[in-house]
């Protein structure tokens, strides 16, 4: 049996008075891609954020249950934060490429990780473009402003510059929203690919995304996890009348 890369254990999560999440427990398989999906204010993001800490920058916010990566507990006390924000990944709804060029937007994490080996650097600015299925785009264009690039190659710009410090998770916030359908493809089938190395968990931006990439998936509902199931079996025969009504489209 395969050990789950991450196990959300009975969370609750509170904005002041309001609450967010309502009891959320799963397991994520490692090496896979696993989506939550749902109406906007289901939760989605909030969890997505919880499991690398993006939340604890949010004021009057708490939290109850936990989160395990690799079976250790990341709210516990004594738990290194920079530390799992270098093991889990996350890349944004926009685009957000760093002043510089494309080179060094690669390479940023690993100087600031102390990294002056230029031939470490070198490697990986090719590996992480690689993966990022961006490399051949871009070869011949590593010293032009990472600006200068289309939205669809700065957002795999983005996930590029993630992979650079090699995670070993990859949360992605709705990572084609803006982004046309040809660009769109593109980062879809770097998923396809990068899964074999990462585990990835995604907010997709429509349900049709959502059925093309996930390998299982999470409906989430008004703070409430309704169904999380492989993705051949919740797309097709959902269990529950109000997934089977979300992705049907008569809600949402």
């Amino acid at each position: 049996m395969v050990e789950p890369k991450i196990v959300v254990d009975g969370v609750n999560y509170f904005y002041g008075s309001f609450q967010s999440l309502c009891n959320i427990t799963m397991e994520v398989p490692p090496r896979s891609v696993t989506v939550f999906f749902g109406p906007a204010g289901g939760g989605k993001s909030t969890l997505l954020r919880l499991i690398n800490r993006l939340n604890d920058m949010v004021e009057n916010t708490r939290m109850t249950g936990r989160v395990l990566l690799d079976g250790q507990n990341i709210y516990d006390p004594g738990a290194n934060v920079p530390n799992l924000r270098r093991r889990v990944g996350m890349v944004f709804a926009l685009p957000l490429p760093l002043p510089g060029t494309v080179r060094e937007n690669v390479t940023y994490g690993l100087k600031l990780a102390g990294c002056r080996d230029r031939g470490r650097m070198e490697e990986t600015l090719v590996r992480s473009l690689t993966q990022a299925a961006l490399w051949d785009e871009v070869k011949d264009r590593l010293d032009n402003p990472a600006n200068s690039l289309s939205g669809g190659q700065q957002q795999r710009l983005c996930i590029a510059r993630s992979l650079a410090l090699e995670p070993e998770v990859l949360l992605l916030d709705e990572p084609t929203s803006g982004l046309d359908p040809i660009s769109t493809r593109k980062v879809e089938e770097s998923l396809n690919y990068l899964k074999k190395l990462y585990t990835i968990i995604i907010v997709p931006h429509s349900v049709q995304q959502a059925a093309r990439v996930a390998d299982q998936a999470a409906f989430m509902l008004m703070g409430d996890l309704i169904e999380f199931r492989p993705s051949a079996e919740i797309f097709t025969t959902p269990a529950d009348s109000r997934t089977e009504g979300y992705i049907t489209g008569r809600f949402g």
